[in-house]
């Protein structure tokens, strides 16, 4: 099984664990990236049975809308049931780190909205510690070399991606050399940082369920 076949079985599997849970005045958070977009071809096929959408991207909305899915701005949607999103990576936890697409601070928000976070994987994506992947940073322009200065002092390497801009008109630090031993605290530590938007660490809000597509198929996987 390739590695699209195992999103696209994970993406299948995610529409078919939160169908019962929808109704005619649903409303579904939807992430972004490429698992993401997996889901949201299989989520169309249901579409009759949810109101509309959330979306964590411009480039999500816009496959959303391609599909017929009304896209409904967050602050429209009092309640979302359930959001439904990839991770770079996670750990035995549910912590996850995301942000390789560049929409983490929309995905973070969509993620505290929502009752309940799926978590759409294939098997690549699981580590016993957080930090193999690049922790990305969303920060504000002017503070982006202050802010790589402070991460320094956390002995992470920061490297500017140049040329990216996210959808909220900021810069993306990704950094690296970092054993994320303890994520909420360090989640916590780096939001405080004045600059920063928010980080890739989803630890504070992690995933209450990961669905992970293998070789053998899709594996269940939620806290004791």
């Amino acid at each position: 099984m390739t590695q699209d076949e195992m999103k696209q079985a994970v993406a299948q599997a995610a529409v078919d664990y939160i169908q019962p849970k929808l109704s005619s005045d649903s409303v579904v958070g939807v992430g972004t990236g490429s698992t993401a977009n997996f889901f949201i071809d299989a989520l169309a096929k249901v579409k009759h049975l949810f109101d509309g959408a959330v979306a964590s991207s411009e480039a999500t909305a816009e496959r959303l809308k391609a599909h017929g899915i009304t896209v409904y701005d967050l602050n429209e949607a009092n309640v979302l049931d359930v959001y439904v999103d990839g991770a770079d990576e996670f750990d035995g936890h549910l912590n996850l780190v995301k942000g390789g697409g560049g929409a983490l601070t929309r995905e973070k928000i969509v993620a505290a909205v929502a009752k309940e976070f799926v978590c759409i994987v294939d098997a690549s994506k699981k580590v016993d510690v957080l930090g193999d992947f690049p922790l990305p940073i969303e920060v504000i322009p002017m503070a982006r070399s202050y802010v790589a200065r402070e991460i320094v002092k956390l002995e992470g390497m920061p490297v500017y991606r140049e040329g990216f801009v996210t959808d909220n008109g900021n810069e993306i630090l990704d950094v690296h050399h970092l054993d994320i031993v303890n994520p909420k605290e360090l989640e916590r530590t780096l939001n405080n940082v004045v600059g920063v938007v928010t980080c890739g660490l989803f630890a504070n809000r992690g995933a209450n369920i990961v669905l992970m597509g293998t070789e053998r198929g899709v594996e269940t996987i939620k806290l004791s």
